[in-house]
């Protein structure tokens, strides 16, 4: 199959619907929601187009209030239009993707489809997100075009952040379309992507709910409480922070119980047994007791004049008796100081007669073999089920990954010693001298498949870049940062430091790598595939420095970070910045000089160093000032005083976008063009990014007089600042910051309009910070930032 999706549609609009709606939008492709007509009009309001597409328009408006945000930018909005299944069915004639998200009822979804196969062009594509009705059911009765074009797109909740999209094809889906699907869905929508079989569940809701009611049966079974299993059931085994409990809390408990019953009505036996929901979990569902959306589940927030308290529900009396209880064992403790999700887990399953080694062995034992039984099933191969548990429920290690943590040998002996039953394959595997599920080889992965290993096939745009410095190795490096050739003569800077921050070690790589790349290169690739992009500097390191009044180091290393930063900006050869994830102070600082950017949609970019009493150091202050200054329209004429209020505004309040959308909107970001949406494609993309500059024949910039607002613009800008002190949002301090930030980008005091270099406000800009980082209470802000990880307001 050939062509597009430039417009979609969605039917349904609820919590799923509208989300899907809204990523869709996110990505530029307008979209249609209809939902049905409310059933409580007036004879009045039945005449009213307005009344009638009520239901749609205000889960729309929704989507403006959710927390965490399902758009962008609100300019994703104006993507959606909205109507009702009896008005506007047929401008289902004009779309290219049709998305069913109405209540999980095959009947209902059935008359959907009718209308659907009645109003839909020829060749356009129609899915359901269906959790886990039988896909070939829902097609049953439909004509042979729409058979062909119809699958299963099984996004998960919230469609926007969680990057799993199970795909399902139907017995007559053509394999075009359902290739075409596939590769939509991780090039455009940038999802992971996994084809899954028209089973119970699919592949991740059937395993991952498999795996919560055996944890929730060994909760009853050995006498733990509710906070116990979530201490030890979250990232201490690679699994999100809400762990099981809370997570149940998120999901709703009526959602999950629906979930797990669909399963249970359609298997038989001991599978059976196990999705069978207990008998409490129903009581709490009677009551109303769903977890976030009615305020009460397994936990309950008690607020009073003290602050928050957290409790915990006693299954047996459905009574909040205690505060949250965690299980603190020796296997718990030294688990805790093992790094990576793989060690900590094989140190708690191999601690027999611990209370927390038994509770997560009871756990994890059954989810192996559960999901090691239902391979060709509901996946052809085991990394589709591990990718799947990965991507849908956030796991940092899927079920095949964990048992090669363990030790496959080990495990699966134990399992049998202890009376549990091992499929034949996995036990045929061993005994064919295959001692792991997965394996590297010259930086290539490979997996257990059917008596041999094979390459688990890569999209070329994936660029891992683990296995790429495992298979060409790394050209230079030093403790906080990495140079690696990518190939095509670009090569990339990988910070490694702590939290990816910015200290000497990683401004000496900076500028090796600028040599390096001169000399060798095309251009150069700043980038990387950890937690976060960038935090920002050392702050540890200059709060040290900082108490020992070692202001001459202090001044070197900002001097050296500033040259760095020029460095990047009129480097002969062109430097792309991959920003993504927390891209906060030096980062962006990072971001803002180079040639190009190439973000992931999820970067969170801004000057936060207010934050900590500070002003940003490393140059951001002017770069921020210059991109906002390029930013305007031709033949606008240059309001300088206006721009000078729009930084000073964002740095002053450490405004941070909460997309890359948005930071194209801030200005810290050039266009919608400079983000990969999806996020595995970044690096590839911001390699083709610096071939297309050298192509074009890169010219670096030349250096600029920078025009400044002056004396008077620093005054214009401070009587904003002492309004927002005189109505109490700003404190003595927070004046004095804003006080030498308006003096830098002010530059001094001189006259309007003056032009002046860029080094003239680098020295500015040094000055101010050398002056601040020396105040008690700069350094108070700093030092509970550190131990507290959030901004203190002294």
């Amino acid at each position: 199959m050939n062509g597009s999706i430039k417009r979609a549609a969605v039917l349904g609009s609820g919590v799923m619907g509208a989300g899907i709606a809204a990523h869709l939008a996110n990505l530029g492709i307008p979209t249609l929601m209809l939902d049905i007509v409310p059933n409580d009009l007036s004879e009045e309001e039945k005449q009213d187009p307005k009344a009638r597409n009520k239901i749609a328009a205000e889960n729309k408006k929704k989507l403006r209030k959710q927390n965490p945000s399902p758009i962008t930018t609100q300019k994703s909005l104006d993507l959606i239009s909205v109507g009702n299944f009896e008005d506007h069915m047929q401008e289902l004639n004009d779309v290219d993707w049709i998305i069913e998200v109405v209540v999980e009822n095959l009947e209902i979804k059935q008359k959907v489809y009718a209308q659907v196969d009645e109003h839909r062009r020829e060749g356009s594509i129609v899915s359901s997100n269906t959790s886990g009705i039988s896909i070939n059911a829902m097609a049953e009765g439909r004509s042979e075009d729409f058979k062909k074009h119809f699958l299963g797109t099984h996004f998960f909740n919230p469609p926007r952040y969680l990057k799993l999209l199970e795909v399902i094809p139907n017995k007559e889906t053509d394999p075009d379309v359902l290739a075409f699907m596939k590769r939509f869905g991780e090039d455009v929508l940038g999802k992971g992507v996994v084809e899954a079989k028209d089973t119970p569940n699919f592949i991740a809701n059937r395993i991952g709910t498999y795996g919560l009611l055996v944890t929730v049966q060994e909760m009853l079974n050995g006498g733990y409480s509710i906070g116990e299993v979530d201490s030890v059931t979250g990232p201490m085994i690679g699994r999100p922070k809400s762990a099981t409990f809370r997570t149940l809390d998120v999901v709703g408990l009526d959602t999950f119980i629906h979930v797990a019953n669909n399963v249970y009505d359609q298997v038989e036996g001991d599978e059976k047994k196990v999705f069978e929901v207990p008998g409490f979990m129903k009581q709490m569902n009677e009551k109303g007791m769903l977890g976030a959306k009615t305020g009460k589940g397994f936990f309950y927030k008690h607020k009073d004049k003290n602050g928050s308290t957290i409790y915990e529900l006693n299954p047996e009396t459905l009574e909040y008796e205690q505060e949250q209880q965690k299980l603190k064992t020796d296997a718990s403790g030294a688990a805790k100081q093992e790094k990576g999700p793989k060690r900590k887990l094989k140190a708690l399953v191999s601690a027999k007669g611990d209370r927390a080694g038994d509770l997560v062995w009871n756990i994890t034992k059954p989810t192996l073999i559960y999901s090691a039984e239902l391979l060709g099933d509901i996946a052809d191969d085991i990394t589709q089920i591990d990718d799947a548990m990965k991507w849908g429920f956030g796991w940092e290690i899927g079920p095949f990954e964990m048992w090669d943590a363990i030790g496959v040998r080990k495990a699966t002996e134990r399992m049998e010693e202890e009376g549990a039953t091992v499929p034949a394959w996995v036990k045929s595997m061993l005994e064919q001298g295959f001692e792991s599920f997965y394996k590297t080889e010259n930086g290539k992965l490979y997996f257990y498949h059917k008596g041999e290993y094979v390459e688990k096939a890569v999209n070329e745009k994936e660029i891992d870049l683990k296995l790429h410095k495992q298979a060409k190795g790394v050209i230079k490096q030093n403790s906080g940062a990495s140079l690696i050739d990518l190939g095509d003569d670009v090569a990339l800077l990988e910070f490694t430091s702590q939290n990816n921050s910015i200290g000497m070690d990683v401004i000496q790589m900076i500028n090796d790598s600028l040599d390096e790349v001169n000399q060798n290169y095309r251009g150069l690739v700043i980038g990387n595939q950890g937690k976060n992009f960038c935090v920002g500097a050392n702050l540890a390191m200059i709060l040290m420095e900082a108490q020992e009044f070692n202001f001459f180091e202090i001044d070197l290393v900002i001097k050296q970070f500033q040259q760095a930063m020029q460095r990047i900006k009129y480097n002969e050869k062109p430097v792309v910045v991959a920003p993504f994830g927390m891209t906060l102070g030096g980062g962006t600082e990072l971001v803002l000089p180079a040639a190009g950017q190439q973000a992931s949609p999820e970067t969170y970019m801004g000057l936060v160093e207010a934050g900590v009493g500070l002003i940003p150091g490393g140059g951001g202050n002017k770069e921020f000032y210059l991109n906002q200054l390029r930013g305007l329209p031709e033949g606008v004429d240059l309001d300088l005083q206006k721009v000078a209020n729009d930084v000073f505004e964002k740095i002053a309040t450490g405004k941070t976008s909460t997309s890359a959308a948005e930071a194209v909107e801030y200005g810290f970001l050039d266009d919608f063009d400079s983000i990969s949406f999806n996020g595995d494609h970044q690096i590839y993309d911001a390699k083709n990014k610096v071939l297309a500059f050298d192509k074009a024949g890169y010219q670096p910039p030349q250096e600029e007089k920078v025009p400044v607002v002056g004396e008077p613009g620093y005054a214009t800008m401070m009587l904003g600042a002492k309004q927002l002190q005189l109505s109490g949002y700003a404190s003595d301090h927070d004046i004095k910051i804003a006080s030498h930030l308006a003096h830098v980008l002010a530059g001094g005091k001189i006259k309007y309009g003056t032009r002046v270099s860029e080094q003239y406000l680098l020295d500015l800009e040094r000055e101010a910070f050398l002056s601040l980082v020396g105040e008690q209470k700069t350094q108070e802000r700093m030092m509970h930032m550190l131990q507290n990880g959030k901004p203190l307001r002294n």
